[in-house]
């Protein structure tokens, strides 16, 4: 994928209980490099669930253009969604598989399974699986649809500490064995720290990029003391950020 370039002019929802409408996101703007990984930071329902389905084209009720450098290219997303999604009636396999219609070899889906610890979980249906191991399906399941850019709307918010710093490396480790554009939305500034080439900070509706941050220091040196010591930096730097931080 080449640059991918958003730039929302007004996303407005109707009322239904008035004729009046309600301004979402309004002058959002940003742009996303190949293989870059973007986390976006804001406060609760300014827009970032649905600043992802516009880029998933799942919602085009907007002002705006939401393009890559190669205008006549559509993007191709795949999405991971708060919640596993999967389908209780099918096994590992087949959910992974309606995801992608078959397409994807069979020894492909063995070595997402395999690298994400779930080797054995084939053909196990999802109510036998954790909650942790649901939603490594669910990364299987993105990872294995050939696709531009992975959209992700905090896939480990329900898991506890150490499920979901093993989460966070796993996906670390499939996004550099495969790599492509991932924008991850999360309320965990440790998380987007730990994890992104750029933070994003939106602001409250009606919602825009209010800073810019990228996180330089190499993934393996991102320690616990690193990230605290990253996080005051900003405290003290950017101060607007406060309430995020």
């Amino acid at each position: 994928m080449n640059r991918l370039t958003v730039d929302i002019k007004t996303k407005t929802f109707a009322n239904i209980d008035s004729e009046e409408t309600f301004t979402a996101i309004k002058g959002l703007q940003f742009e996303l490099s190949n293989n870059e990984f973007v986390c976006i930071v804001g406060p609760s329902g300014c827009g970032k669930t649905t600043l992802l389905s516009m880029i998933a084209g799942l919602d085009s009720d907007f002002d705006g253009s939401i393009k890559m450098d190669d205008s006549k290219k559509e993007i191709k997303a795949s999405y991971v969604f708060q919640s596993p999604r999967l389908l209780p009636w099918r096994t590992v396999l087949e959910n992974i598989q309606l995801a992608n219609e078959n397409d994807t070899p069979l020894a492909t889906i063995d070595k997402l399974l395999d690298n994400l610890g779930l080797s054995n979980s084939l053909n196990t249906y999802p109510h036998h699986l954790s909650l942790g191991m649901q939603r490594r399906v669910a990364l299987a399941r993105a990872f294995s649809v050939a696709s531009d850019i992975l959209l992700m709307d905090e896939p480990f918010v329900s898991l506890d500490q150490p499920t979901a710093r093993k989460a966070r490396t796993l996906l670390l480790d499939l996004w550099q064995a495969e790599p492509r554009s991932v924008i991850f939305v999360t309320h965990d500034l440790n998380e987007a720290i730990e994890m992104a080439d750029k933070i994003l900070f939106l602001s409250e509706s009606p919602s825009s990029v209010i800073d810019e941050i990228h996180v330089d220091t190499p993934r393996a040196e991102r320690t616990t003391e690193m990230i605290s010591a990253f996080k005051e930096q900003l405290k003290n730097a950017h101060q607007h950020l406060s309430p995020l931080i």
